[in-house]
């Protein structure tokens, strides 16, 4: 039986949390083990566009979808917790959506807080990272940072919707971007649209 995918996924303070919740229910269907973190202004975000409360400990079930998961939350301002080592073992990391103030300190190796550690352990360790960018329009400094980022080999994956499958609602356009992040660090979709021509 292969080994469990651990996956940190990261959630800051850029519009989309919906794309967040899709991609956590999507990886616990995949049975990864998730290390999440959530930035103050990421809390504020999932109050603003889901609803959750903003006070007190953060509730998995609510953005897993269900009880059955393997998702531990990690405090965003615990530098020391387990996944800021490098010799704790990690498949990948995904921020989603990733605020340009988050996208700066990555790129520029500005470490503060649990997120941009973690990243950075990712970067200097060769493993995947992807930043899902969420803004709009792009100024020069998002644009030097977004090369800053991959030149040192993050991914950079904006939070931008396809239409070709024809999505019916936001949570089709949610999912299919959870799956094509998947797809990317080779996890199964068994129900992502793909285009056949």
């Amino acid at each position: 039986m292969a080994a469990r995918k651990r996956i940190i996924v990261a959630i800051t303070g850029a519009s989309g949390a919906l794309y967040a919740k899709r991609l956590l229910e999507a990886l616990v269907a995949a049975d990864a083990e998730i290390f999440l973190i959530v930035s103050t202004i990421g809390r504020r975000l999932l109050h603003d566009e889901l609803g959750m409360e903003s006070g007190g400990a953060l509730d998995p079930v609510t953005l897993a979808g269900t009880e059955n998961h393997h998702i531990t939350v990690l405090p965003y301002k615990d530098v020391g917790a387990c996944i800021a080592s490098g010799s704790f073992k990690c498949d990948a990391m995904v921020v989603i959506p990733c605020s340009v103030g988050t996208l700066a300190r990555i790129a520029n190796g500005i470490a503060s807080h649990l997120i941009e550690r973690a990243a950075d352990v990712c970067l200097k360790e060769k493993r995947p990272l992807v930043l899902c960018v969420r803004e709009t329009p792009l100024n020069k400094i998002h644009i030097r940072n977004m090369y800053r980022a991959a030149d040192a080999g993050a991914t950079v994956f904006p939070l931008i919707p396809a239409f070709y499958y024809r999505p019916a609602s936001l949570n089709d356009m949610a999912r299919e971007f959870a799956y094509r992040v998947l797809a990317h660090l080779g996890l199964p979709q068994p129900d992502a649209f793909h285009w056949k021509g």
